[in-house]
């Protein structure tokens, strides 16, 4: 399994390209999962749900099933959130995984830049950042590709997506 991460600042245009770079690695012939990481109380269920009851009365973790998918939720209850490593180990495997956030952990990265949110480079203090894909051509000597260029972004991606486990540092 290969991972790569999406790093970009809020607005940057990170979930647009990666809508459209699934189909674009799919089509090569790829399985690909994606970990996205939220920065707010989100919830995947429903108020009124019998698995959101479920949770609300204090099930640590709850799994809902029928014939087109599957969901387990694990409520942390104070636990320490875990860390990209750990979600890592509970996906099935798959050729690639594209992680969205995270852009603080050491996984080989590509910076998702877009001028117009006046935001600075993350690439220049940040050495897991392998390439750059920006509307605008980056400073440094980066690798990099247009923001809309789908298959120059996916070639950066497969160039520099790293195998997991990662080696220990």
């Amino acid at each position: 399994m290969r991972v790569i991460g999406l790093a970009g600042w809020s607005g940057a245009g990170k979930t647009t390209l990666l809508a459209a770079l699934i189909p674009w690695l799919k089509g090569r012939g790829l399985s690909v999962s994606t970990i996205k990481h939220a920065h707010h109380a989100f919830d995947v269920d429903k108020p009124g749900k019998d698995s959101h009851t479920h949770r609300q009365a204090g099930a640590s973790q709850v799994l809902v099933a029928s014939a087109n998918r599957w969901a387990l939720m694990t409520e942390l209850r104070g636990a320490p959130e875990p860390g990209l490593t750990e979600l890592l180990a509970h996906l099935d495997p798959v050729d690639l995984v594209i992680v969205e956030g995270f852009k603080r952990d050491p996984v080989p990265k590509i910076e998702i830049h877009r001028a117009a949110n006046a935001k600075p480079w993350l690439h220049l203090d940040d050495p897991a950042i392998r390439a750059v894909a920006a509307d605008i051509p980056p400073p440094g000597g980066l690798p990099h590709a247009a923001l809309d260029d789908i298959p120059a972004v996916g070639r950066l991606i497969l160039e520099h997506a790293a195998e997991w486990p990662f080696p220990a540092a």
